[in-house]
């Protein structure tokens, strides 16, 4: 791994200097391993990426570039530049977390900076020559924090109060609640609607994929 960028300027640059190379290009030059496909390696792409820019948080909860306080995320896109899927942001608290207010969540924390890093990666392109493409920096701007709050807000309401199974992938204007889990097999305690202890798949935090497909359109000017 590099060692972290020392300013916004030297990450940016660093990231410039990946636009148009595809992974299989990338991973020779860090003589990373390609594997043969996502299913088993889901996270691959990002840790790549994360590998050559130099980040270091990994799993911890704090950006992934603490000392620049930017969260890398990786957006796959198809060739006209829409989003292929919704973005993790983060696991949600499925016990409540009363008192947790918008501006202390890992939600907000994660998402006061952004570094967007577009990949070109229809499933019909082999994960070698998925190519990388320009990156950007976003930060949300008063009305898109007031969604993502709302949002939030609305989603832990629903999870306080034992409506976990209550909350559909359509819950949310931008931010969703999904199943994160590496096996339909994992459990974690959660909220019942009596207010009982219960168990229940692990769930995350993504953005839809409309609301990743505008900040594009926006940074792009794509039709």
């Amino acid at each position: 791994m590099l060692t972290p960028p020392s300013s916004k300027e030297e990450l940016m640059a660093r990231c410039y200097a990946l636009a148009g190379l595809t992974l299989g290009q990338i991973a020779a030059q860090t003589q990373q391993q390609i594997p043969d496909n996502l299913q088993k390696y889901k996270g691959w792409v990002g840790q790549l990426l994360e590998h050559v820019l130099g980040a270091t948080a990994g799993s911890k909860a704090e950006p992934d570039f603490p000392q620049l306080g930017i969260e890398l995320k990786t957006l796959p896109v198809n060739a006209t530049g829409k989003p292929l899927e919704s973005t993790y942001v983060c696991v949600a608290p499925l016990t409540g977390e009363p008192g947790l207010q918008w501006h202390e969540s890992w939600v907000c924390q994660k998402l006061q900076q952004v570094l967007w890093l577009p990949v070109l990666a229809e499933r019909t392109i082999p994960l070698a020559d998925r190519v990388v493409g320009t990156a950007f920096l976003w930060r949300p701007n008063a009305a898109q924090q007031k969604v993502l709050q709302q949002d939030w807000e609305e989603l832990m309401d629903m999870i306080s109060l034992g409506g976990i199974h209550n909350i559909k992938g359509a819950t949310g204007k931008v931010l969703q609640l999904r199943p994160k889990a590496a096996n339909s097999r994992a459990r974690t305690d959660a909220i019942g609607a009596h207010g009982e202890p219960i168990k229940t798949l692990p769930r995350g935090f993504y953005l839809k994929a409309s609301f990743t497909a505008l900040l594009l359109q926006e940074q792009f000017q794509l039709a």
